[in-house]
């Protein structure tokens, strides 16, 4: 069976995965792109770093092995409630990054909504294990990545579906945002954990893989 992978998943020391107000400008709230500067050899959006452990970090999952992903709505968009903007095609332009069909987790389904590069959005309303499963189907026996944000990421993680998790600690502190980790206390028993430390960006690598039973 194919594994359930959160990637490049970047919080506060504080354990934020987002700030907040979220707006149209402002997808990260009051936290900005500081949460993914380590990424970026300039300003996020630009040039993915090339060298070191931040790259090769930066590049796991966008290899080809990743078949599906999955969303929450609040990645999609700032948008709540009924869709009431049609027009709305999500944060990444006409040929998002991800190639593959994302699954947007939303209390209101509607219609696919096919983008270029291979894209196809579709938005669904089920339970963790429901989705996942149809993920898994779309994949065609590749990867499935749990895309965030820290709620959804949260979700999957309370119900036991994750096989692979890289979160990036990034050493700034929010204050307030969505935590990834409210609720999930004593999660780390179930995964062991490895740390690495990049002394160019100052983040810490932790990967967590799910323990035998």
């Amino acid at each position: 069976m194919s594994r359930a992978l959160v990637t490049q998943f970047s919080i506060s020391l504080d354990g934020f995965g987002t700030g907040e107000p979220q707006t149209l400008d402002e997808p990260f709230g009051h936290a900005g792109q500081r949460l993914h500067r380590w990424l970026f050899a300039g300003e996020p959006g630009g040039e993915r770093v090339t060298t070191g452990i931040d790259a090769a970090m930066g590049a796991v999952g966008w290899d080809g092995t990743v078949g599906a992903e999955i969303m929450g709505r609040r990645k999609f968009g700032p948008q709540t409630g009924a869709w009431t903007d049609a027009e709305w095609r999500g944060w990444w332009g006409e040929d998002p990054p991800f190639h593959t069909p994302v699954f947007v987790l939303t209390y209101h389904p509607r219609p696919p909504l096919e983008m270029e590069g291979g894209t196809t959005f579709h938005f669904v309303d089920g339970t963790p294990e429901e989705v996942l499963a149809q993920a898994r189907d779309a994949a065609g026996g590749l990867d499935v990545r749990i895309g965030g944000g820290p709620s959804t990421v949260r979700q999957f993680l309370a119900a036991d579906l994750v096989d692979l998790m890289h979160v990036v600690l990034v050493p700034i502190l929010l204050g307030r945002g969505v935590s990834l980790w409210e609720g999930l206390e004593g999660i780390e028993s179930r995964f062991d954990i490895e740390t690495v430390h990049s002394p160019t960006s100052g983040v810490t690598h932790l990967t967590f893989r799910r323990r035998e039973s």
